[in-house]
């Protein structure tokens, strides 16, 4: 009986070399060093010198960003949106679909109005009155 070859398949579980990884997804090795400093879901495993192993769920989450960027012609911006649960898509291609305009915001307080001692209890209360403020405007214009 002839001895076989070595596989050189991996399996669907097995960890991939950034190489590798470049290769199933399709794209440059750099390119996938650009995504991981834009979409922080994406983290491979990184070993002595630095060098990255992408594990299944990592190819996955890969895969869905390629898809996103290439295929439906999202922004980065509109893909992290969409990774992150956002319900806005921004395309790149599509010129007539733009960000919807944010909403009117209700004027803030004078900065000279609110108390800037950080020791005071009230201060901490009008600091945590004034991000609440902030946060509901986010959600609203995010929302829209």
């Amino acid at each position: 009986m002839a001895p076989q070859a070595p596989s050189t398949e991996k399996s669907e579980r097995a960890f991939r070399t950034i190489s590798e990884a470049a290769e199933v997804v399709g794209v440059p090795q750099h390119v996938l060093r650009f995504w991981e400093t834009r979409f922080t879901q994406l983290q491979p495993l990184k070993r002595g010198g630095n060098r990255r192993y992408y594990r299944p769920a990592d190819m996955a989450l890969l895969e869905t960003i390629r898809a996103m960027l290439h295929d439906e012609g999202l922004t980065i911006r509109g893909a992290q949106l969409a990774l992150a649960g956002g319900r806005e898509r921004v395309r790149a291609k599509d010129p007539e679909v733009t960000a919807p305009a944010p909403a009117p915001t209700p004027p803030t307080p004078p900065m000279a109005s609110i108390p800037r001692e950080p020791s005071s209890p009230t201060a901490q209360i009008v600091d945590l009155a004034a991000l609440i403020q902030i946060r509901d405007r986010l959600r609203t214009a995010l929302a829209a």
